[in-house]
């Protein structure tokens, strides 16, 4: 079997600098975005704690089982400000 011819690469050259002014990066203050997320969380967290401890009782009587469903949409606000972390 004959032997395969080795191809020789070319030394690699950088790219000319075109000029060297430095790009201002703008980043947004995002510092809101943990806060936030973390207090949603934890409304949610204890609203379901307390619907289950007073048995019912409390946060709010007439919403009846809807109050899981109160407490796990704070928590999915939590998620959904999570995707503004960076």
């Amino acid at each position: 079997m004959p032997k395969s011819r080795i191809r020789k690469k070319s030394d690699f050259t950088p790219p000319p600098a075109a000029s060297k002014q430095a790009t201002s990066i703008r980043l947004t203050n995002r510092s809101w975005v943990a806060p936030v997320m973390l207090a949603l969380f934890l409304i949610g967290l204890a609203w379901i704690v307390v619907f289950y401890v007073t048995e019912g009782d409390l946060p709010i009587q007439s919403f009846d089982n809807w109050n899981i469903v109160v407490g796990f949409g704070f928590i999915a606000a939590g998620f959904g400000v999570s995707t503004q972390w960076k």
